[in-house]
């Protein structure tokens, strides 16, 4: 045998070991392994040990079944009022089906990729600028719900999709900080002012229960003022009329009367001697002479006609 030959069956050989060895194949977890026999599908390979049939078996995909994250490229969109923004995203999705993920579509990856930044122009397109910040959850359900649909199709799941940037240009940035100033300036403002407000109004409120606590006060003093002096004329009624009824007792004993025009008489002699105050008002009878006249006539008599 020459050793051309040698050569040749000697690279045969290398091969077929090769090929023998390629047939045994083991599959990591959360790993699937398409395999076709004489160029069809025949099977999906699992985590393992498996042994395949030489020159017949090939394994043509390896798909990764455990959850990935995908970076969606930055792109330029136009918001409802004609604003471009730049915006970028994060799509978390897993293989669910590795043989339609093979065969469903080329490049299940880069396809995801694509429909998820076509959605996202369709969709910033519906909003004005201002509404972006706000409805990011909004926009990441709309492209995980389109992704989905598809996802069916193409064996892959769409878990979620984030939204990492939203770059407005410089002109409307420098734009929304003025805003923002302007409007924290008048936050400021009506804080200030619903502060004096307030303060007025406790102030009012207190002076209101100053005046109400005096006036009550006042109006308890004069209540008592008034209960006191009550008493006390009660009082000096009660006295007067123990008084009198004991004069008019006195007067109805034998030799009452007497008595009675006896204390009249000195009495009355008195506030003429002059004892009296300066400013007391005293009236004199224009007959001094006529006295006992003068008591008969209020039905008593002196003690000089009764000695008489």
């Amino acid at each position: 045998m020459n050793p051309f030959d040698i050569i040749v069956w000697g690279g045969l050989f290398v091969y077929f070991l090769f090929k023998l060895v390629r047939s045994v194949r083991i599959i990591p977890p959360r790993v699937a392994a398409i395999v076709e026999r004489l160029g069809k599908y025949h099977k999906t390979l699992l985590s393992g040990f498996h042994v395949l049939i030489p020159f017949i078996d090939k394994v043509t995909y390896i798909q990764d079944l455990k959850e990935e994250a995908m970076t969606v490229p930055p792109q330029d969109c136009f918001t409802h009022d004609n604003v471009k923004v730049e915006v970028d995203g994060v799509i978390y999705m897993m293989v669910t089906d590795p043989m339609l993920a093979s065969y469903g579509v080329t490049d299940f990856r880069q396809a995801t990729v694509q429909l998820a930044q076509t959605t996202i122009r369709s969709v910033m397109g519906t909003l004005d600028l201002d509404r972006t910040f706000e409805e990011r959850e909004m926009i990441n359900q709309k492209i995980v719900s389109v992704l989905s649909e598809v996802g069916q199709t193409w064996g892959i799941r769409v878990l979620r999709y984030e939204i990492k940037n939203i770059v407005p240009p410089v002109s409307v940035k420098n734009a929304m900080e003025r805003q923002m100033t302007a409007e924290r300036e008048r936050r400021a403002q009506i804080a200030r002012s619903e502060g004096d407000m307030q303060s007025n109004i406790n102030n009012s409120e207190g002076l209101m229960t100053e005046l109400v606590n005096r006036s009550e006060g006042e109006k308890q003093r004069r209540i008592n003022e008034a209960e006191g002096r009550a008493k006390e004329i009660e009082a000096l009624a009660n006295a007067t009329a123990q008084a009198i009824e004991s004069v008019a007792a006195a007067v109805r004993e034998p030799g009452g009367n007497q008595a009675m025009a006896l204390r009249l008489t000195e009495s009355y002699l008195n506030k003429l001697s002059g004892v009296a105050r300066k400013d007391a008002t005293v009236i004199i009878p224009s007959d001094l002479t006529r006295l006992d006249e003068q008591l008969a006539a209020l039905g008593l008599k002196s003690s000089a006609n009764k000695e008489s």
